[in-house]
C-alpha cells in the first residue's frame, strides 16, 4: 500500500472569479496635501476670506464632500469653464454637472452657499427704510443678479415707510430678453398694498447700458403705477461688476 499523499482538484469556487470587483481600501492623502488643506484652513481662521484666493474658497468647499481626494484640478477646471468664484457658485446645478469630477453633492453644497449669501444680504434691507440704506439694496439686487446666465426681472414692494414688503421676480427670460407687463407689475403692488417700488433686473452681458426697450418698459410702468399712486423710485440695470441706476442718469 502506498503511502504517497493523494492529489484532487481544486474545489470550486464560491464565486465567479470573472465578476469579482477590486475593493478599493481608504488611503490617506498625501502629506503635502494634507499640510496644504491645514494651510488653507489656518488662513481662513485667522484672515477669513481676503486671505484666500478664489480656488482656495473652492477648494475649502469643495474638500469637505472628498475630503480624501485632491479636488485642485477640479477647481481648476470650474474656474476655466465659469471664471471667477462668484460665477461658480451661482451657475445653474445643469452647467456644474457637466463638469468633469463634479457631483450633485457637490453641487448642492455651492448652491447652498449661494442661497446663504442672498439669505444674508436681504436681511441687511429688511426693516430699513431703502432710501437711508440705498447701499445694501444696490449689495442686495447685485448679489441675486449679477452673476445669472439669463435675465430676470424683480420687483421691490414698498410700503409708505419705504421698507420693503416683498422682493418678487415677475419675469425669467433668455440671455438677453425678458418679457415684463406693466399691468402684472402694478397688480401685484395692489395685491400686496406697496406705496413704492423699484424694478431691478440684470444684464447678462455684463453691461449694464439700459437699452430702448428697457426705457419704454420702465416708463410704462412708470405712468401706470402713477395712475394707482404708486411711486417708481427707480429701476436698477445690474451688470457682472456695477450697476446704473435710472434715476441717477437721467432717464427717471
Amino acid at each position: 500500500m502506498s503511502n504517497a499523499p493523494e492529489f484532487c482538484e481544486m474545489p470550486q469556487w464560491l464565486f465567479d472569479l470573472d465578476d469579482a470587483r477590486p475593493v478599493q481600501m481608504p488611503t490617506r492623502l498625501p502629506s503635502f496635501l494634507r499640510n496644504h488643506k491645514r494651510d488653507l484652513r489656518d488662513r481662513f481662521a485667522l484672515a477669513g476670506a481676503v486671505a484666500l484666493q478664489d480656488s482656495d474658497l473652492l477648494e475649502l468647499i469643495i474638500s469637505r464632500a472628498l475630503p480624501r481626494a485632491d479636488v485642485s484640478p477640479l477647481v481648476e477646471r470650474l474656474l476655466l469653464t465659469f471664471g471667477d468664484y462668484n460665477s461658480v457658485i451661482s451657475a445653474p446645478v445643469a452647467r456644474l454637472l457637466k463638469v468633469d469630477g463634479m457631483d450633485m453633492e457637490i453641487a448642492q453644497d455651492l448652491k447652498l452657499i449661494e442661497a446663504s449669501a442672498h439669505r444674508l444680504a436681504r436681511a441687511r434691507v429688511m426693516e430699513q427704510p431703502v432710501i437711508s440704506s440705498w447701499d445694501a439694496v444696490v449689495d442686495y439686487c447685485h448679489t441675486m443678479l449679477a452673476h445669472s446666465e439669463i435675465e430676470q426681472f424683480h420687483v421691490l414692494y414698498l410700503d409708505r415707510k419705504n421698507r420693503l414688503l416683498a422682493d418678487e421676480a415677475l419675469a425669467r427670460g433668455t440671455v438677453d430678453h425678458v418679457p415684463v407687463y406693466p399691468r402684472e407689475v402694478v397688480k401685484r403692488a395692489l395685491e400686496v398694498n406697496a406705496s413704492a417700488l423699484i424694478l431691478v433686473h440684470n444684464h447678462p452681458s455684463g453691461d449694464p447700458t439700459p437699452s430702448d426697450a428697457d426705457i419704454t418698459m420702465t416708463n410704462q410702468i412708470r405712468d401706470a403705477a402713477e395712475t394707482m399712486d404708486i411711486k417708481l423710485h427707480d429701476h436698477l440695470i445690474v451688470g457682472k461688476s456695477t450697476e446704473l441706476s435710472f434715476r441717477s442718469a437721467g432717464y427717471l
